[in-house]
């Protein structure tokens, strides 16, 4: 297909009628550990510029890949050179439309929260409903090119599904998903994996975040494992290096005044012995 063709295509389908089409419901849906996943997995990217932009990481936001299809919502979408509409007062700007934006997102991610959320196989619920097709597969089709899948409260650890692991990641290739993180899938806190696509890494962390209790938590990281900070965590790292700074510039400060005083002792004892401190020093 050439690049007039392209063209062509996009504009064709940038005026196709989506009034049809459930962008918003209101429905609440996420628990309390889910959402603050959400805006952990959000915030830091922004508040720390985590990767160059621009960029889109939402949570919960609809992913529209056919107009005739109800959209997949993941709990946190990552899509690298793209950034929001500024007009949201258009139904076609307010939602992850694949023809409007020209690409599919680089990541989704799906938090599990129960057994009955499809993510890597279906649930009997979802097969009496007669859906035919689990989140993975979903995802497999539209060529979401990262599916990462994190199950901090080990609802589904049947065989087929996390197998004793809290992480699993998926890219995509021409035969559909392969298993990015190893067999056994990632189970330990502070084992990370790098994704070369994104130009980040996952990591499972232990720690506070939003209040003083202590939970697992998915987060991004660089290349040596390292998290990336939130906003507040910024705040924090850089009040501690100026207070480090601080120190330093005190220590140093002590030193010169400690050598000053002994400069000062020595210089008296010299006049004491009738000697001028000054040619004495310069003398030497």
């Amino acid at each position: 297909m050439t690049s007039q063709q392209l063209i062509d295509t996009e504009d064709i389908i940038a005026e196709l009628d989506i009034s049809h089409l459930v962008i918003e419901d209101d429905t609440p849906v996420d628990n309390f550990q889910s959402a603050q996943q959400q805006r952990l997995l959000v915030e830091p990217l922004y508040s720390a510029k985590a990767l160059p932009l621009p960029f889109i990481a939402d949570a919960n936001v609809g992913l529209f890949y056919k107009l005739k299809a109800d959209p997949i919502v993941p709990d946190m979408l990552l899509s690298l050179g793209v950034q929001r509409p500024e007009d949201l007062s258009q139904r076609r700007n307010r939602s992850y439309f694949v023809w409007e934006f020209g690409k599919v997102p680089e990541a989704c991610i799906e938090i599990v929260s129960n057994t009955e959320g499809d993510e890597v196989t279906l649930s009997k619920k979802s097969q009496q409903k007669g859906k035919t097709t689990s989140k993975k597969v979903t995802y497999a089709q539209i060529g979401i090119p990262y599916y990462i899948v994190f199950d901090p409260l080990q609802q589904i650890q049947s065989q087929q599904e996390m197998n004793g692991a809290l992480l699993r990641i998926w890219t995509i290739s021409p035969l559909g998903y392969t298993e990015l993180t190893p067999l056994q899938g990632i189970a330990t806190v502070g084992q990370s994996i790098w994704l070369d696509g994104i130009g980040l890494g996952l990591t499972l962390w232990e720690g506070q975040f939003e209040e003083e209790v202590t939970r697992l938590w998915l987060r991004w990281c660089d290349r040596d494992g390292q998290v990336i900070p939130t906003g507040a965590e910024g705040q924090e790292l850089a009040q501690h290096r100026a207070d480090a700074e601080q120190l330093r510039a005190d220590a140093e400060q002590h030193r010169a005044n400690v050598e000053q005083q002994r400069a000062d002792r020595l210089a008296a004892k010299l006049r004491e012995m009738g000697i001028d401190p000054d040619t004495a020093n310069n003398a030497l």
